[in-house]
């Protein structure tokens, strides 16, 4: 069963690293850093360094099944995953638990080998994996030599040889499949991961990172996947945020040094520590944050004649999730000074600040992130400038710029306008139907934009967004606390009508 608190629950089930650099140890570790509450099924304890693995003891089955029954029929999971299952007996107790208990989020890493060569897993496991855990797998992240040995030795030497792999396995019952591409040219700048959904493949490519700590590094991204999706990310964001957080590991990892032979780890707590460039104490963005999107207009305040910080004091309380600061005639002195003062309002009650287009005021101001155009900074660049952690919100009007910018790092879609707006009187309308389209296309929350109000919102809620963005419905009103309340009221009961109709 799931959870029944928001926190989310996730549970590797795995080899003890004596180390602690790979297996359990490190996907706690990683469980903690990305948000999540880890707990642990040991199904086998090594006795293993930073020169590799000196022994493996295997826990019996049953001891396997009391530790799943004690976790699964108290505690509660939202995402499970797999690691190192060392005979075909743990597979088949695993599969027939995870069945039992209907655990819907499952992710498997193939664990096989150990980095240093060593066999972790008997010959007759991958053939077991392939008939009992992988049609119940949500996603499968094997890397290349894991990938040749499920799909019959074959050889995998070149991005298409990876494509085609994802999806070979992937027809074994995955519903996601992330082929790894560490392994190829590890001289080359650039490392490629290919993942296919049974609809399209895409393509994870960043910068290699030249560091020894490299050990733990699958259990690491896999433990990240799983707590991405405990968090009610689909599988194509919990890969793409998971790649960004282990890319990120690596590089704050790169200077240590634990051991005398060559698995050197990664150090998780790097990444909960404070580090140059962070926003501290900025919550988790979640498509909850969207349901109420507050964007400010100056125009609107001098009519009211509200101050800004007051308009969006007013906002906030009437329940808007997330703010964008909207200021088009202001230098950046004063931006960041207003920026800062809007900061001190939403940050302690966990709202989101987002800058429109400036993302030089967002750096500087040290907001949550920012939402840019078309005609603004590319989004990848704007990605590249602010990082891993940050929000990034695009505005899109086709499905092909709404997959343009899910690729390019987007956490969010703001799409419109689906109505006729004064506030940009310039801006083609989309439609419910347009609308409906782009929030289609891709796997990220899209935000409706462009004439939306509190009698409105909730047929962009059924065509699938995750909430409505307002200006003048907001800002350019009597009281701000009063539309944004009604603005929420119609998302929040919008949401439940969509899921009753989906159940």
């Amino acid at each position: 069963g799931a959870s029944t608190t928001a926190l989310p629950m996730v549970l590797t089930v795995a080899g003890s690293d004596s180390g602690g650099g790979a297996g359990i140890q490190a996907d706690l570790k990683t469980m903690l850093a990305c948000g999540g509450f880890g707990m642990s099924v040991v199904t086998s304890v090594t006795a293993q360094n930073s020169q590799g693995v000196q022994g493996v003891h295997v826990v019996p089955c049953e001891m396997v099944a009391q530790q799943l029954d004690s976790v699964l029929g108290d505690l509660g999971v939202d995402c499970l995953k797999t690691g190192m299952l060392p005979t075909p007996e743990t597979v088949r107790t695993v599969s027939q638990k995870l069945r039992q208990y209907g655990i819907s989020k499952v992710v498997v890493d193939p664990v096989l080998v150990s980095t240093s060569g060593c066999s972790l897993a008997e010959s007759e496991v991958a053939a077991v994996l392939k008939a009992e855990l992988l049609p119940l797998c949500t996603v499968l992240t094997p890397n290349l030599p894991e990938a040749a040995a499920l799909l019959e030795g074959r050889d995998i030497r070149s991005v298409p040889d990876m494509e085609q792999a994802a999806k070979d396995l992937h027809a074994l019952g995955p519903a996601a499949v992330l082929v790894k591409g560490g392994h190829l040219s590890d001289g080359a700048e650039e490392v490629v991961d290919v993942m296919y959904d049974g609809e399209r493949v895409t393509h994870f490519s960043g910068p290699r990172v030249c560091t020894s700590n490299t050990h733990g590094t699958g259990c690491t991204l896999s433990s990240a996947i799983a707590t991405n999706l405990a968090q009610g990310l689909s599988p194509k964001e919990a890969v793409r945020r998971s790649k960004a957080f282990i890319t990120e590991l690596l590089k704050r990892s790169s200077q240590i040094t634990v051991g005398s032979g060559p698995q050197w780890p990664m150090h998780h707590a790097k990444m909960v520590e404070p580090h140059p460039g962070d926003a501290a104490a900025r919550s988790p963005f979640d498509a909850a944050s969207l349901r109420c999107y507050a964007v400010t207009d100056p125009n609107c305040n001098a009519k009211c004649g509200r101050s800004l910080r007051k308009a969006v004091e007013l906002a906030i309380q009437g329940g808007a999730t997330i703010v964008q600061l909207r200021e088009k005639n202001i230098d950046g002195v004063d931006f960041v000074a207003a920026a800062r003062t809007i900061l001190e309002i939403a940050r302690p009650l966990g709202i989101p600040v987002l800058i429109n287009d400036r993302v030089d005021v967002a750096l500087a101001a040290g907001v949550d992130g920012v939402h840019v155009g078309q005609e603004d900074i590319a989004c990848a660049d704007v990605r590249a400038m602010l990082g891993p952690d940050k929000i990034i919100g695009v505005s899109v009007k086709t499905p092909e710029e709404a997959v343009k910018a899910m690729q390019d790092g987007a956490d969010y879609l703001g799409s419109g306008a689906v109505y006729p707006t004064s506030t940009k009187a310039d801006s083609s309308v989309i439609g419910l139907e347009g609308l409906r389209h782009v929030c289609e296309a891709v796997d990220i929350p899209v935000v409706s934009i462009g004439g939306v109000n509190a009698s409105n919102v909730a047929e962009t809620i059924k065509v699938g967004c995750a909430g409505g963005a307002l200006v003048s419905a907001i800002f350019g009103v009597d009281s701000p606390a009063t539309a944004a309340k009604a603005v929420l009221d119609a998302v929040d009961k919008a949401l439940v009508e969509r899921q009753s109709d989906s159940s």
